[in-house]
């Protein structure tokens, strides 16, 4: 699994609509193939910054990503709407395929 953690910082004016701009590109990459999830948190501290956390079955999912047409796009118009270069954390987690139950807390009965 390629596991990815973006952090962007996006420009004042645009951050309450930030989800709205970015829902084609969400929604266009959650319906690739080795898509394992997408998903865009925002900051409770500082709600100009998001999180996007996403994750792809394997190296070729993750190229066949960066390869498509509304990831280019995405790439093309998300400049004009970001405050900072976004930061990344990208790795490989072999043999994993998604979200495991964390040991350490479940529900009450």
């Amino acid at each position: 699994m390629i596991f990815i953690v973006v952090k962007w910082k996006i420009r004042p004016e645009h951050s309450d609509n930030w989800l709205s701009l970015a829902a084609d590109f969400t929604q266009a990459t959650r319906a690739e193939a080795g898509n394992l999830f997408f998903e865009w948190n925002r900051n409770a501290d500082d709600p100009t910054v998001y999180t996007l956390v996403e994750a792809f079955a394997d190296a070729d999912a993750g190229a066949a990503h960066v390869q498509s047409a509304h990831f280019k796009s995405a790439m093309e118009w998300m400049p004009d709407y970001v405050a900072a270069t976004p930061q990344i954390v990208n790795v490989e987690i072999p043999g994993a395929n998604g979200w495991s139950e964390m040991a350490e807390v479940s529900p009450r009965s």
